[in-house]
């Protein structure tokens, strides 16, 4: 099986965790997470409050109870953290489906560490006999632990992993007894008086990972190696919808200045970190290739529902997007609304959603969808939102409030919701998840090098552990992807693989199409050759089912797509 080794930037601790539970329980393939944690002290099975010195609160940490083993320990920026989601042989001596052998697991992860630590420059490392870790100096009368690991086995499979100290800031580890230890100390490379980066540390890692556990092949993608806190939006960074101006009448945000091709300065900077060059993509006047032309077809009693529509004062982003495929949804009965404004906390690259200051909700949006939907006689019903970061739950509990208005007034539609990721925050997503979708959208939209160039305010893990989550909770799940970006199709492949490696049901692989110069350039037009492989790479990982070409869009063919799913689900069982 192939090893696929991701390094994901920063994750929050339950984000990461939840991405590991459904590549364990569901991945065909192994998995290497890298990644650093926001500052938190988690908890292993048989952890001993009375070692956590002071509320972590206090010291602007979090605190997290996992399933590991061990005690209490730190994870922060600076911080090495690598999750392999590894199967391995059963114990000698089990039988064919005996246990894993914990020992020998943890012996090799600390060899893995051992090795790439020498690889740096630091040799003399290696093990103490009473405690696992690595140790700087094990045999003098000052050992130094420098990696902490802490691990679960389960049905032969491994979760959590360990912790590498680069150069993280030392003062987290006097806050608590690190691992229940109270008489050894901690160090790091820094300490140690070893000055490499984060990144060259992971690289070495990674090799030596590849080299454990690659036998049958290593797939490695990278989110960009940055973190900058003005590529995020205002609300992102906490600062709300900024400065405003008037214009023709019109409070709109101020633009950032923009260089004479019209791409943002900001967005320049984003794309070079990724690779791409801003200016290398199509002009956008560049005439489209005739497989991105749709011709004009109303359907019979289009403009009644469209009439329906504006009656209600209701929204769809059939409409608002200029969806090539609207004629054919609506004449087959599927319709995508969007709920909770139309103003968006956030500044996608490729989006052209309106980001001035959001307005309050609509109490009574919820049950004039469900009306739009029982009126237009519609058989499947998407909703979808933007984001809403300024709202405590994201906007999670529309989605709830509109997929039950439209149960109670229709209960024979079936209703996909089209979520944002809701900054991640575990309560606002289940109340969207107890709402039952018949599926559960969410886009990854491009690939893990161009996640911080085409939505800043977003993450590649966070949308992979939002998929993982809404799968755990029983839900056809479904998410996309947009190409012509400046991503290679190998790329596409892996995304792909990941999507299937947290259960995704459903993906949808469409054309980008530039909004306007102050979006990301066109980098490419992909040919519908190309999104037909894309298919069938999907289908042969064992995606039930993939939407690809040209001119698809999230909900294009949405009712086929969950009838399949559905099937393949039943099968399945």
């Amino acid at each position: 099986m192939t090893l696929r080794v991701r390094w994901l930037g920063r994750v929050p601790f339950r984000e990461a965790w939840a991405l590991q539970r459904g590549l364990h329980e569901r991945s065909a393939d192994d998995h290497l997470l890298l990644l650093e944690h926001p500052h938190v002290y988690t908890l292993g099975v048989r952890a001993d409050l009375r070692h956590v010195l002071v509320p972590p609160a206090e010291v602007g940490a979090d605190l997290v109870r996992t399933d590991r083993g061990g005690d209490v320990t730190y994870h922060g920026p600076g911080q090495l953290v690598g999750y392999p989601i590894v199967s391995l042989p059963a114990k000698r001596g089990s039988g064919r489906h005996g246990m894993a052998d914990t020992v020998a697991y943890v012996r090799s992860v600390e060899q893995l560490l051992i090795d790439a630590l020498a690889d740096l420059g630091l040799p003399d490392v290696g093990r103490l006999r009473e405690y696992p870790g690595v140790w700087v100096d094990p045999g003098a009368d000052d050992p130094r632990k420098i990696a902490a690991i802490g691990v679960r086995l389960v049905r032969g499979r491994s979760m959590h992993g360990f912790a590498l100290n680069v150069a993280p800031d030392m003062r987290y580890w006097g806050y608590i007894v690190p691992c229940g230890i109270p008489d050894k100390r901690v160090t790091s490379l820094a300490d140690e008086g070893l000055d490499v980066s984060l990144r060259e540390v992971t690289d070495a890692v990674a090799a030596r990972a590849a080299a454990l556990w690659g036998a049958g092949g290593v797939d490695r993608r990278d989110v960009v190696w940055r973190h900058r806190p003005e590529d995020l939006s205002a609300f992102s960074r906490g600062e709300g919808p900024g400065e405003v101006v008037s214009v023709t009448g019109r409070t709109v945000s101020a633009p950032a200045p923009a260089p004479a091709d019209g791409v943002p300065v900001r967005l320049r900077g984003r794309l070079a970190e990724a690779g791409v060059a801003p200016g290398g993509g199509l002009q956008i006047a560049t005439r489209k290739p005739d497989w991105l032309r749709s011709s004009f077809r109303t359907a019979p009693g289009y403009l009644r529902l469209k009439h329906t529509m504006r009656d209600l004062g209701l929204v769809t982003v059939c409409e608002e997007a200029g969806c090539p495929n609207i004629f054919e949804c609506w004449a087959d009965g599927t319709a995508t609304f969007m709920i909770n404004g139309e103003r968006c906390t956030r500044a996608c690259g490729f989006c052209l959603v309106d980001t001035r200051h959001p307005q309050p909700l609509d109490p009574g949006e919820p049950a004039r969808v469900a009306e739009a939907v029982e009126r237009m006689g519609l058989g499947f019903a998407v909703v979808t939102a933007v984001a809403r970061d300024d709202l405590d739950d994201g906007g999670a509990g529309g989605f709830a409030a509109t997929v039950a208005a439209i149960r109670r007034r229709t209960p024979g539609v079936q209703v996909e919701v089209l979520i944002p990721d809701c900054k991640g925050d575990e309560a606002a997503l289940a109340t969207i998840f107890e709402a039952r979708p018949d599926v559960l959208n969410h886009n990854l939209e491009t690939v893990a090098r161009l996640q911080r160039a085409v939505r800043p305010s977003a993450g590649y893990a966070r949308s992979l552990a939002v998929l993982a989550r809404a799968k755990e909770a029983g839900l056809v799940t479904k998410s996309g992807l947009i190409v012509g970006m400046g991503e290679t199709d190998d790329e596409v492949v892996s995304a792909l693989a990941d999507l299937r490696a947290v259960g995704v049901d459903i993906v949808t692989i469409g054309q980008y199409l530039r909004p306007t110069t102050h979006h990301l350039p066109v980098a490419r037009w992909v040919e519908p050759a190309v999104f037909a492989a894309f298919a069938a790479a999907g289908e042969a990982m064992g995606i039930p089912h993939v939407e690809a070409s040209p001119l698809t869009r999230s909900s294009y063919h949405a009712r086929q797509a969950a009838g399949e799913a559905a099937g393949a689900a039943v099968g399945a069982s």
